[in-house]
This record gives structure tokens, sequence and C-alpha cells, in this order.
């Protein structure tokens, strides 16, 4: 839609502020401390889902060892379950956001994603008690990363989205770096207690800030939705041109859907949940150096914290598929070193070993075993570690970000359980395959890894859209038109102003 007049009138106010030698008055500017706080809020949320989802690293060891309680003691398929029903719990979530995001809204759905599992963990008597709990914290991560980033993306504006969109996969991060750190030295009881304080934080936060005004405005409720506007973009900004464009998209599904779908398949497709999950269990495979194992998981925590953090700086400038073409071919560099590697050099056993190792066939055994410090090798470590780097700088935090920018607002809550329930699902499947797999030798999941690297680079150049500077509404209308990112309207020129 055009507004002709409206356009020639402010051209010629353009020309006599031009002939006069004056400027008209700035926009008034956009105050952000709100919006950062109420981000803040949310991603409080994801903290928890990384510290759930790498829990088992440092607790299987002791649960699989000769000390473990009786009651609780796991053998090989045992602790596959534990590592793994955590994704199935997710794929929950998933369908569960399906409904809620719509139903409740994005808010309340993060709200309710804070069930106690933790403490059901913290207090187990019994190995049932672990897998519920496990599948409970699950079941709150895939509610959290259905809905936060959808949260986040539609109370953000353009210029800080990239950025903002960025923050569940820091704090996931960040999550998982304090599970590993806390680990060293906390007993894995209450490593299960401490989990829930972040959850019960982000609950009493989130009952004071404003729900999605795209959502709001999807329901009828302009005055609501201006409201939550001006709270978020502060007292002076100008919320009208922003909510017009708002109103002004027109919802087209099925592509935007697919690509969703099919970034968050290939994205667990790369194998970074079962390696992130057995992480301990790996570089045990891969080092004789029993000093500083205990602190390898810990040290990449940090590389995929830093590397995150660059992701979020580089998210508006480089652009998203810059650095998706990035992060494909580090994971594809350093997934085809394992695969050599792994092939060509036998799976070594760490010295003292009870939890899964593997004997010079490379088959998966249990018991005790010694190895020699000469037998050493640091590349698959360094592979492993530079995998894990390339993933976190774009196909870890980019892909939440498209699934909440390309996704159209009319199917967006319903959409992006969708695409969480694919995304664990997929994760429940490798996880609980990952440890059948070695059983063939470690080249053959790596080597799987490696050719999803390719499918991922190819689908990047093919069907992935660049979303960087534009608004969620010009996403919206280049998936409807096919050819440009423009929703015709004035509007949204006032807002790109702002």
């Amino acid at each position: 839609m055009q507004f002709p007049s409206y356009n020639c009138a402010i051209k010629c106010k353009q020309v006599a502020y031009g002939r006069r030698g004056y400027q008209p008055a700035p926009p008034p500017p956009i105050r952000n401390s709100r919006l950062f706080l109420a981000v803040f809020s949310a991603v409080l949320g994801n903290f928890s889902f990384g510290y759930s989802m790498v829990y088992p690293s440092p607790v299987l060891p002791v649960l699989q060892g000769p000390d473990a309680d009786p009651r609780l003691k796991m053998d090989t398929p045992e602790a596959a379950l534990f590592g793994s029903i955590y994704t199935l719990g997710a794929a929950a979530g998933g369908l569960g956001a399906m409904l809620f995001n719509d139903v409740l809204g994005r808010k309340m759905s993060i709200m309710l994603s804070a069930v106690p599992s933790y403490m059901l963990m913290g207090g187990a008597s019994n190995r049932s008690m672990l897998y519920v709990g496990r599948f409970l914290t699950g079941l709150a991560g895939g509610m959290t990363s259905a809905s936060i980033p959808v949260y986040i993306s539609e109370i953000s504006h353009k210029r800080v989205r990239g950025a903002l969109g960025s923050c569940p996969q820091i704090t996931s991060v960040a999550g998982a770096l304090t599970l590993y750190a806390l680990g060293l030295w906390v007993p894995w009881r209450w490593l299960a207690i401490a989990g829930g304080v972040p959850a019960l934080l982000m609950v009493t936060l989130l009952c004071c800030m404003p729900s999605s005004p795209r959502r709001l405005l999807s329901l009828g409720r302009e005055e609501k939705a201006e409201q939550a506007l001006r709270w978020l973009r502060g007292p002076d900004y100008d919320v009208n041109p922003e909510l017009s464009a708002i109103q002004l998209a027109t919802p087209v599904y099925y592509k935007p859907i697919l690509i969703s779908v099919g970034m968050r398949f290939l994205q667990q497709m790369t194998g970074i949940t079962p390696i992130l999950i057995y992480l301990q269990t790996i570089f045990a495979k891969m080092t004789h150096i029993s000093s500083c194992l205990r602190y390898d998981a810990a040290l990449v925590g940090a590389v995929r914290l830093v590397s995150v953090l660059v992701a979020a700086c580089l998210m508006d400038k480089a652009g998203r598929k810059a650095l998706l073409y990035t992060s494909s071919m580090l994971m594809f560099l350093s997934s085809l070193t394992l695969t050599i590697t792994s092939h060509t050099t036998p799976c070594p056993n760490p010295p003292n070993s009870t939890a899964l190792f593997y004997n010079s066939q490379n088959a998966l055994v249990s018991g005790t075993t010694g190895a020699s410090p000469s037998d050493t090798s640091l590349i698959p470590v360094v592979s492993t570690m530079v995998f894990i780097l390339g993933e976190a700088m774009g196909w870890g935090p980019i892909t939440w970000l498209l699934m909440s920018e390309v996704l159209p607002l009319a199917a967006r809550g319903v959409a992006s359980g969708l695409c969480v329930t694919v995304s664990w699902l997929t994760a429940f499947a490798l996880t609980h395959a990952f440890t059948h797999l070695l059983d063939l030798g470690l080249y053959v999941p790596y080597l799987l890894f490696t050719v999803v690297c390719v499918l991922c680079l190819l689908f990047n150049a093919v069907c992935i859209p660049e979303t960087r500077g534009r608004s969620l509404e010009e996403i919206e209308n280049y998936f409807r038109t096919g050819r440009s990112f423009t929703i015709g309207s004035r509007s949204t020129s006032l807002l790109e102003s702002t």
C-alpha cells in the first residue's frame, strides 16, 4: 500500500528544510534498558536448558564408578538411556509449546517450563527417579527452546534483534560451562539442586515483564500491545509506525516452516548433542592424561562461550549466512579430521576407567585398564574443540534466531513447537544410537557428521535467506512475494529511521 500525497508532503518538507539550512528534529530515541531486562529474564530459562542438557557429563562417571550407590549404579544401556531421555522430554516439550505458545502466550509458556525436576534428581533414591527427573528437565528445555527465541524476536527491534537473538545460545552455553565448572568440585546431588535456582529467578522476573506486542495485536488487543511496546521502547518512542508495520504483514506458511524444520533437523544431525552429553566419555577415549582430563569439559565450555559471544558481535555486521558458511566449514574440517584419525588410530583406553571405553577392536566394553601416556594424541581433542567452536559460532545460535525470524506471526507459536519437536526427536534418536554406532568404530559417527556438514553448506546456499537488518514484517513479505524485502508502506520507512 502506498500513500502518494503523504510521501509528496514529506519530500516537500525535506526540500524546504534544505533551502533554509536546517534539518528536522530526529525521532525520539529507543531506550533499550527495559528490553534488555525482559530478554535477561527470559534467557534464564536457556541457562537452565544448557545446564541440564550436559548434566550427565560429570555425573555418569560417578554413577558408573565402583563406589556408586547400588540403587543408582548404571551399566552401559542404562547410562545411554539416562543421557538420551532428556532429548525425548525436550521433544515432548516442543509438542507442549505448539499448544501453549498460542493458548497461553509466549511469556506464560516460558514460565510454565519451570517444573521442579531438579529436586527429584537431587533427592533420587533409585534409578527411576533419576530417569523421571531427567525427562522433566528435558520437557522444560523443549518448552523454553521453542518459546524463548520467539518471545525475544517479537519484543526486539531489528537493530538489536540479531545480538539479542543470540542471547539464548549464550546463556545456554554459560549454563553448560557452569555445570562443567561446578562438576569439578560439587557432588552430583548438589549439582541437581543448584540447577533449580535460575528457573526460580526466571519465573520471579517474568511476572513483571510484558507479553509479546505482536501476539497481542494478533488477538486484537491493540491497547495492550501499545502499552507493551511503549514499555519496551521507552516513554518517548512513537509506537504507531511500528504497530502499523506489524498489522500490514501478510502471513505465508509453508516455505518458512520447511526452512525452519530443515535447519533444526540438520543442526541436530551434526552430532552436537551426543558429543556434548558424552563429552567426558569421548575425551576419555582420546587421551591418557588423566590429570588434565577432568578439565577438558570445562575448557570446551569456555570455548563455546567465547564462540557464541563472537557470533553475537558479528550477527548484525557480517550477516547470518556468512556465519553459517564459516560454521559449516569449521565443522566439516574438524569432523573429517576426526574421521581420518579415528579410522587410522586405535581408540585408547583411559587409565583406571570403569565407564564406557573400547578395546583394541573398538568394541564397547566395561572394565578397568591402564594405558601409556606415550600413546597420547592431542589431534582428536583439538579437532573436537574446533567442531564445537564452529557449531557455537553459527549453526547453534543462528538457527534458533532464524527460526523465530522467518516463521510467520500467525503460525509462529505452533510452528516453533513443531521445529523443536523435530529437533529433539532427532537428537533423541542420534543420542541413543551414538553408543551403538561407536561399536562399529569411532570413525562411523564422525563420518556421518562430516556428510551432514556438507548438507549444511548446501542448505545454507540454496534455502536460507539473509535476514540481517530486516524487520519481521519485511521477512514475512519476502516469503509472500519471493522478490524483495519490503512491505511497501511508509510506516516501515519511518520505523527504519528510528
